[in-house]
């Protein structure tokens, strides 16, 4: 096989979590068998997708993509599976679905857990036989795909439930791959940070490359990231951008709505007169709003950093100590976790 070229993409990181991944990829890269990769949304599923193609035999051959997510049962069908003319209203002319447009190569499939009953069954029968029928059509089209599929759900609960096909899932799964949250390897923010912002300074023609003040990287890793590589992308772009042309990066933006006049959500508790000042509506027990309005909010900042309390701490901006009397002045010691023991310090 002849060497991959010069734009084959690379992945950044240098942490042993994010090691352990790419020798996992390395591994089953050069396999003509299905691979499921799992991760939280943002961390970057379809860039490990194209790097197993581009490490595997079928590099020179086409890559093709495909959302699940987002499309109707019918388009969803279409679009994996082409159609005939004359299938459904408006199909003047034949049409070529993604696999085969994949012959020979590799397909990806993100959110394929969004793929109703019907479509996971011809897919099941495509990775089986290599073979289906264009909509509307009864001519058997014979492919040769490579599969590659992600998601951000637990396919095996979703499985037992009843909701993915549990053959389809064992077809699929010869490997998989569980791509780690960028919370989950602090050591790769700083690499990852200063690789956008090269791009970045390219992007806007400045002929030096930002670096991050210490207290722009303290921002960076106090941060847990939620929206995992992604996130961290849209961050430091416009960090960058907003930075002096020939000076270092100094202010970290993480929420770009935050401001005193971001509109309030319908529903709340606030009235205007005439377009004057918002006033609230009475009587309010205040005490009681209050300490709702704080469980909430540590409720909300325990689910996103999935019950782990040194990092939720650090999210809300309080020490661990801090965190631990409002959990257990709101009793949400545990809270939606009863069987998994407290984070230490």
């Amino acid at each position: 096989m002849a060497p991959p070229g010069p734009d084959l993409p690379t992945p950044i990181g240098v942490s042993p979590q994010f090691d352990a991944m790419m020798t996992a990829v390395s591994r089953v890269a050069p396999l003509s068998r299905p691979v499921l990769l799992v991760g939280e949304r943002g961390t970057g599923k379809e860039l490990v997708a194209s790097r197993l193609h581009y490490l595997s035999p079928r590099w020179n051959r086409p890559f093709i993509k495909l959302n699940c997510g987002g499309l109707s049962d019918s388009l969803l069908e279409t679009e994996l599976f082409g159609h005939e003319a004359g299938a459904f209203t408006g199909a003047q002319r034949r049409r070529i679905g993604r696999f085969e447009l994949a012959h020979k190569g590799t397909l990806f499939l993100d959110e394929i857990a969004n793929a109703p009953a019907t479509v996971q069954e011809t897919i099941l029968r495509v990775v089986e036989y290599g073979t289906f029928e264009r909509v509307g059509g009864n001519e058997t089209v014979e492919v040769d795909v490579r599969l590659v599929a992600a998601t951000n759900e637990d396919l095996p609960s979703l499985a037992a439930q009843g909701r993915f096909r549990a053959d389809l899932l064992d077809r699929l799964a010869f490997d998989v791959i569980t791509l780690p949250p960028l919370r989950e390897r602090p050591e790769d923010i700083e690499p990852l940070a200063r690789h956008v912002a090269t791009a970045m300074a390219r992007e806007l023609g400045r002929d030096t490359v930002p670096g991050f003040s210490t207290g722009a990287l303290a921002a960076l890793h106090a941060h847990s990231w939620p929206g995992n590589v992604r996130e961290l992308k849209n961050v430091v772009e416009r960090a960058v951008y907003r930075a002096p042309p020939d000076g270092d990066v100094s202010e970290i933006i993480i929420d770009p709505f935050a401001s005193p006049w971001r509109p309030r959500p319908k529903g709340s508790e606030v009235t205007t007169d005439n377009g004057g000042p918002p006033r609230l509506t009475g009587p309010i027990d205040f005490t009681q709003r209050i300490a709702a309005e704080e469980k909430a909010l540590l409720t909300e900042a325990l689910a996103i950093n999935h019950h782990h309390q040194k990092q939720t701490a650090a999210f809300l901006g309080l020490s661990y100590h801090q965190l631990r009397n409002q959990l257990t002045k709101h009793g949400l010691i545990g809270a939606n976790r009863p069987s998994a023991p407290q984070s230490s310090p």
